[in-house]
């Protein structure tokens, strides 16, 4: 699984831990993504966001359905 923002390409960063005595360990720091609906070209699909992105406004969340109950009175019986 590719740990990247589908919007704004942010990724997994390497570096190294430093202890007191100056040892250095490899380390890797990973994006806050969270798998969400998003609104993309008009249809609705999951993505995984960035919180950063998310906070901003880039993702933009579909509309929530209401449902209505059909009426007899509406179909011709």
């Amino acid at each position: 699984m590719a740990r990247f923002c589908d919007y704004c390409e942010k990724g997994p960063t390497t570096g190294h831990l430093v202890s007191h005595s100056n040892i250095k360990t490899k380390t890797r720091w990973l994006p806050n993504l969270k798998r969400m609906k998003a609104v993309v070209a008009g249809t609705t699909k999951t993505v995984r966001a960035c919180t950063r992105c998310i906070r901003s406004g880039k993702v933009t969340r579909p509309v929530k359905r209401t449902w209505k109950a059909t009426t007899a009175a509406g179909k011709t019986a």
